[in-house]
């Protein structure tokens, strides 16, 4: 199952792609057969391609982390907090000049503060985070940094940096290029490598919690590793295209459908699938005829929220 998942994963991608770079707008082109339409490839649709593609990766891999981790099937990132700690995070010092739009110290800025709403929700949740004191827990991080994004927003010191900021807030992958490309790659291999190196605490998951801790694991380092790597995933997305939410929900649960329930094999098929689905979704907001292109996050809320009532009806019916 393993090769010819991965073979029709490939085929799929390499389809979809070459019709992603191949459609705009206005025309669709084969193959770029002039200047322009070089340029046109290789600096506006390739990064963006790719943007989508890394974003969708990470949320996919951090969603399923946070599922497997809290053996909880609605935890993601959005939900828990962690997306909002990261973008309060980086609006905050985006907001007084303290970084570049571009700057690669972004990344470390939002690592900071969604470890810091993964400390409350640990708080608030307590040690043994399930069902719905989680999901509760999570709301109540997220309305909070949801509450400090709209302050910020309100003390902008002009119209123009309060739309640029809202509009940032709502995801997209337009307008963006290589510098953004930049910004998240190294936060999905760095964050990758790390759950690699975690991959058999990941898989142990499958028992209950008595059972893992007699396994000689290092709980503590390994769990706090692993809730670092998923905060990376999470900050690199956010200061590279803004909130973009239910990928992390959805892509594992896609995963799930297809027959996949072992932890470590989870994680990395839901990432790959969370690309390939982020890819799909902003391929629906390029081509929508609409007079203004609509954010990436916007469409993600508007596919993924009905994903999430079904799920919560399915969990209160189990």
């Amino acid at each position: 199952m393993r090769s010819s998942w991965l073979w029709g994963y490939l085929a799929i991608s390499c389809v979809l792609g070459w019709l992603y770079l191949g459609i705009g707008h206005y025309h669709f082109a084969w193959w770029p057969v002039d200047v322009l339409q070089q340029q046109i490839w290789l600096e506006i649709r390739l990064p963006r391609l790719l943007l989508a593609w890394l974003n969708g990766c990470a949320l996919g891999a951090a969603g399923a982390t946070l599922q497997v981790l809290l053996r909880n099937p609605l935890a993601e990132p959005g939900l828990t907090g962690v997306a909002g700690g990261a973008a309060v995070a980086t609006v905050v010092v985006l907001y007084f000049g303290w970084l570049g739009a571009v700057s690669l110290w972004l990344p470390i800025i939002g690592l900071l503060g969604g470890a810091a709403s993964l400390l409350v929700l640990w708080a608030i949740a307590g040690r043994d985070p399930s069902g719905t004191h989680l999901i509760l827990a999570g709301v109540a991080v997220a309305a909070a940094a949801g509450a400090v994004l709209a302050v910020i927003l309100n003390l902008a010191p002009n119209p123009f940096a309060f739309q640029e900021l809202s509009l940032w807030l709502m995801g997209s992958v337009a307008n963006r290029g290589w510098p953004q490309v930049s910004l998240i790659a190294p936060c999905v291999v760095i964050g990758a490598a790390i759950l690699w190196s975690q991959r058999a605490f990941i898989g142990a998951h499958i028992f209950d919690q008595a059972t893992l801790l007699s396994l000689g694991f290092r709980y503590a380092s390994s769990m706090w590793l692993v809730l670092m790597a998923v905060t990376l995933l999470v900050a690199g997305s956010v200061v590279s295209a803004g909130i973009i939410g239910f990928i992390g929900l959805i892509a594992p649960h896609l995963v799930r459908l297809l027959g996949v329930q072992q932890p470590a094999r989870l994680l990395w098929y839901s990432a790959m699938s969370g690309g390939l689905l982020l890819v799909v979704v902003d391929a629906l907001v390029k081509w929508l005829p609409t007079r203004v292109e609509l954010h990436l996050g916007v469409v993600a809320a508007i596919i993924g929220a009905p994903v999430l009532i079904l799920l919560l009806q399915r969990t209160a019916k189990s």
